[in-house]
């Protein structure tokens, strides 16, 4: 019997390979926003995957279930769109106040980009990038982001920044006076970074106290939830498509599927992504979901390595072609290890949270 999430996956599903699946990651305007515009406009307006994790109040529907089904076709598909930068910035947003709008215009599709990250890929309030300082009832922000995801064409960029009381959490409308927005030239095609720099830029103040953690921290763990259900798409494809093409090819009269070698390394993936389906399935409906979350990424991040650097090999030459997508789905797995946190950080917070 069909369910709501089924027909989620099915829609989101139809339109990423309506939309040309990984083949619009070549096809990138270089010039452009780092991202396909009518494919973000077909899932974020005709499907509203944009509006799922956020309140009902904005506009939102649904919850970290839907969002892990998402994320595992887009994974799947490698779609280069904003879904994974505008869902941190909105579990940052639905955590303050005074963001509903901009909330609803995330909910409606406009992209959004958290730049709160340190070098590690993760946040601290001991490393905080920006400062903050008041001027006339007006705040403005200085400080530099080495790499943000999304960050090329957000018009709302969700800031962490220093205060006299500690780190709170500020939004800066872009592109305006003193934010400067660079292009970085990245691993994985399919999903744009650039950096951020504020320069007395304007802000506007979103939590007191230093409050910033209360916000951030769940926010990240869904958003690494969500990460590892791409991570999970991804390997599930490169497995399936690996199996496809050893059933085909042929060496010494026999198709190198029936190896005995080939079906051992097979069955290996296998577990890999079957475990890795284990951790986002318990991650959906777990109480502590920062203990959840970093069992998921930590798994599911090295699992996505090891997938698709087998899938490579096994497909011989071909694996290594620019025409195959083999190794669009290899960069996204090494730039994924790093993106929110390798998996050794996210063993030593697994760690940390059960007093080993």
């Amino acid at each position: 019997m069909s369910t709501e999430l089924d027909d989620l996956r099915a829609a989101v599903h139809a339109a990423a390979t309506e939309l040309g699946g990984p083949d619009l990651c070549r096809r990138l305007d270089p010039n452009g926003s780092g991202w396909d515009e009518p494919a973000w406009s077909v899932l974020a307006e005709q499907i509203g995957v944009s509006a799922i994790g956020l309140p009902e109040s904005v506009g939102g529907i649904g919850g970290l279930a839907e969002l892990v089904v998402v994320a595992e076709e887009l994974g799947a598909a490698l779609l280069p769109v904003p879904f994974l930068s505008s869902v941190l910035a909105g579990q940052v947003l639905i955590r303050v106040n005074d963001a509903e709008d901009v909330l609803t215009s995330i909910a409606e599709g406009t992209p959004a980009a958290f730049a709160g990250l340190n070098r590690q890929g993760w946040w601290s309030p001991d490393d905080t990038l920006f400062t903050a300082t008041e001027s006339d009832d007006r705040w403005q922000l200085d400080g530099h982001a080495p790499a943000v995801v999304g960050a090329e064409a957000a018009p709302w960029i969700v800031v962490v920044a220093d205060t006299e009381s500690g780190p709170d959490i500020f939004a800066v409308e872009a592109p305006r006076d003193g934010v400067l927005i660079s292009p970085l030239e990245t691993l994985d095609l399919s999903r744009a970074q650039a950096s951020v720099t504020l320069s007395k830029a304007s802000a506007r103040r979103l939590t007191t106290g230093g409050t910033a953690s209360a916000a951030v921290f769940p926010a990240l763990d869904v958003a690494c939830i969500v990460l590892a259900a791409e991570q999970l798409g991804g390997a599930q494809a490169s497995l399936d498509n690996t199996v496809a093409y050893v059933k085909e090819r042929r060496q010494f009269g026999r198709e190198i599927g029936s190896f005995q070698a080939v079906k051992h390394t097979l069955a290996d993936l296998l577990v890999l992504v079957e475990s890795s389906r284990s951790a986002i399935t318990r991650a959906v409906d777990a109480d502590d979901l920062a203990e959840a979350s970093a069992v998921a990424r930590a798994w599911c991040s090295d699992a996505y390595r090891t997938v698709t650097a087998e899938a490579v090999q096994l497909h011989g030459g071909i694996g290594f072609t620019w025409e195959h997508n083999c190794h669009l789905y290899f960069r996204r797995a090494r730039a994924d290890a790093q993106l929110l946190g390798g998996s050794a950080m996210h063993r030593e917070r697994l760690a940390a949270a059960l007093a080993w």
